[in-house]
């Protein structure tokens, strides 16, 4: 089991100086269809305006099969997928033939136009993919168990909201498909995005250098910052998409507060370079979106939720992920139904500090090779963001400790909770809020959740990442 994606080699080939090509459209897919929601209020006349950007692909009813029913008759679920097509103004950051697509996912806009979530499937989810039929040069999808992005790459859009709704049984209204060369215009329109780094970055891969602490990202460092992998954090295919996540969540509160609304350069500015970088079905008019703007006026930031698939490693398929299929099959009823998030375990269960607000450094204080990585995928799997991944100095360490500060003495229960022994370590000196867990020769592991405090963990657009480190 391992936190690192084990389809490098996979890669295509690239010409010297030009950038490797990463699965950075998380935060892109996310950005444009969550932040075009937040907007809607104060954008109706621009998304008029601007329409004739957008581009339009035919999915055909006959394509799709047997589809789920509309529960929630009057929600709006709309599929968004990520392309990496490098023609065009993309051929700079490579070339290959086709398109394909390492992003999926699932916009939820509940009927009342006041709350919506993003749900995020991991790219190496190993699911039952269906039969997609062969249509525009694509040679079509057999059934079998698979990757989830593969679907795009046999079928392209029609086959990827197909394979979604057949996996999660909600009905799909729109889709939406970006690219990421609109990326960096966006968040120059806005006047760049903060974030906050628990440690300098200086990533050759990613062409992206960057001091530790609190800042704001202009376009070329903001798509650094988000394709960056091994830089940062663990460097596993989930760590990077909970801080792509965070990112979005960051650029959501940024395009919502009133330097970017009540300005219309710059928010006319921020809607040019998002939609033009976007596809959808014919069906999404501006008459859909204009509809949606007047009803999602009451709609803030901290109505806009973020959550991935609840997964797990897989041990049939080393270097992939599979979906915990009990909080899955919840998480997917309430959106079908659009039941509402706080009664639903979303925010972390019992803990009085979300697992999701705690970032944790995992060292390894034994001589058992590997075990710090095994730890740190368990504890990234339970909802927790694993900062950094080493050994300890000296070797071996009889205990397992948690050492925090006083920014951390609130979040350091909540890992205790999950671990089967430990002890806790106050270190009166520390300046941050990040906890160090050194596995020692006692260490048993995580204890096993109940099946009432099994949350699913999720974040909304208010969040600070800066408040975690």
């Amino acid at each position: 089991m391992s936190s690192r994606s084990t389809d490098e080699s996979a890669k295509p080939a690239r010409r010297p100086g030009t950038p490797r090509r990463r699965r950075w459209v998380w935060w892109l897919a996310g950005a444009v269809t969550t932040v075009a929601v937040a907007l809607t209020a104060t954008a109706v006349g621009a998304y008029v305006r601007l329409a004739g950007n957008v581009k339009h692909i035919e999915v055909g009813k006959e394509d799709l099969g047997v589809r789920p029913a509309k529960v929630a008759t009057k929600a709006m679920n709309v599929l968004v997928v990520g392309s990496d097509q490098r023609n065009g103004k993309n051929a700079r950051y490579g070339r290959f033939a086709g398109e394909r697509t390492d992003t999926i996912m699932l916009a939820h806009i509940s009927p009342k136009r006041d709350n919506a979530m993003v749900i995020s499937f991991p790219r190496d989810s190993m699911v039952q993919l269906p039969a997609c039929r062969a249509r525009q040069g694509l040679p079509g999808q057999q059934p079998h168990i698979g990757m989830i992005n593969e679907s795009f790459n046999s079928g392209g859009i029609t086959c990827t909201w197909k394979t979604v709704e057949t996996l999660t049984g909600i009905h799909i209204d729109h889709f939406v498909k970006v690219d990421f060369t609109g990326f960096k215009g966006m968040v120059d329109a806005v006047g760049g995005v903060e974030v906050c780094l628990p440690e300098p970055v200086n990533d050759t891969k990613a062409l992206l250098t960057l001091p530790a602490g609190r800042q704001t990202l202009m376009g070329e460092q903001a798509l650094g910052y988000v394709r960056a992998r091994y830089s940062l954090g663990d460097g596993s295919d989930i760590g990077r998409i909970q801080r792509q996540q965070m990112f979005i969540a960051s650029m959501v509160k940024k395009v919502m507060s009133g330097e970017t609304l009540t300005d219309p350069a710059r928010l006319f500015g921020f809607l040019d370079a998002a939609t033009k970088s976007v596809t959808t079905d014919p069906g999404l008019t501006p008459v859909v979106m204009k509809d949606l703007a007047t009803s999602a006026q009451g709609l803030t930031a901290g109505k806009i939720h973020f959550i991935t698939t609840p997964w797990r490693y897989s041990l049939t398929h080393p270097g992939k992920v599979e979906w915990v299929e009990a909080q899955s099959r919840k998480l997917f009823d309430i959106v079908a139904h659009d039941r509402p998030v706080s009664d639903s375990g979303i925010r972390g269960g019992q803990a009085k500090v979300a697992r999701s607000k705690v970032h944790i450094e995992v060292r390894n204080g034994t001589w058992r090779s590997g075990l710090a990585t095994v730890a740190a995928a368990l504890l990234e799997e339970r909802g927790y963001h694993i900062a950094k991944i080493g050994d300890t100095r000296r070797k071996p360490q009889p205990k397992t400790t948690i050492s925090y500060g006083p920014l951390g003495a609130t979040k350091a229960p909540t890992l205790s909770r999950d671990l089967v022994a430990s002890a806790g370590r106050l270190v009166p000196a520390a300046k941050t809020g990040r906890l160090i867990l050194t596995i020692g020769d006692d260490w048993q592991g995580l204890k096993e959740l109940p099946p009432a405090t099994a949350g699913l963990n999720s974040f909304d657009a208010t969040h600070d990442s800066c408040t975690n480190t």
